[in-house]
Parts: structure tokens; sequence; C-alpha cells
């Protein structure tokens, strides 16, 4: 099992800046593909960002040129550097990996989400 933790979130005025991160802890061989996703109330949730084990990473089109994904293999953590924040950036903000088990399967997870919160 594979046990992910968002922490950062908080209440920040536009136009401010917020770190998150998420750890990922448990028994598996590898972390594979990471990603941020967030959800509003009344909405569904969505892709912010997503980076591959090797780097590379894709974007919202709402959130290019202001948020930076980034992630450290040897400790399983990812990062979403926020900047620029902006009101409609306000969500609850999830965590999501796949990861290889030592059975050889993949399996997806969530984290419990972190909350942030723009104040205009």
């Amino acid at each position: 099992q594979v046990q992910l933790v968002e922490s950062g979130g908080g209440l920040v005025q536009a136009g401010g800046s917020l770190r998150l991160s998420c750890a990922a802890s448990g028994t598996f061989t590898s972390i594979n593909i990471m990603g941020w996703y967030r959800q509003a109330p009344g909405n569904q949730r969505e892709l912010v960002a997503r980076i591959s084990r090797g780097g590379s990473t894709n974007y919202a089109d709402s959130v290019k040129g202001r948020f930076t994904i980034s992630r450290d293999n040897a400790k399983n953590i990812m990062y979403l550097q926020m900047n620029s924040l902006k009101p409609e950036d306000t969500s609850v903000y999830y965590c999501n990996a796949d990861a290889w088990l030592g059975d050889g399967a993949l399996k997806n997870y969530w984290g419990q989400g972190t909350q942030v919160t723009l104040s205009s």
C-alpha cells in the first residue's frame, strides 16, 4: 500500500505564493507518474499538473507560467510551487500517484487533499 500526504495549503492573498508538498510512503518499488489535481465546491476534479519519473511535465492551461511542479525521486516527494495566485485557484488540492508494487502491479493512489484559499 501507498500513502500520500499533502501539506503546505493555507490562506493566502491574491498575488501571493504557496508551495505544496506530497510525500509518498509505504511499500512499493517505485513511484511512476505523480500529479496534482484540484476540486472546488460544485466542480469536477481537474488536473493541475503532472510529472513523470524522468521529469517530463504538463500543466493545465489555467496555471501555465504560474505553477511549477517538481519531484525528488530519492525522497519520494512531489512539490507544486504556486505563484501569482488568483481567487479562482481556491480549491482542495489532491496528490495523485501511480506506484509499482512488489508483485508487479501498477496502482493509482490519492492523498486526502489540502485546502488552498485565496483572499482578495
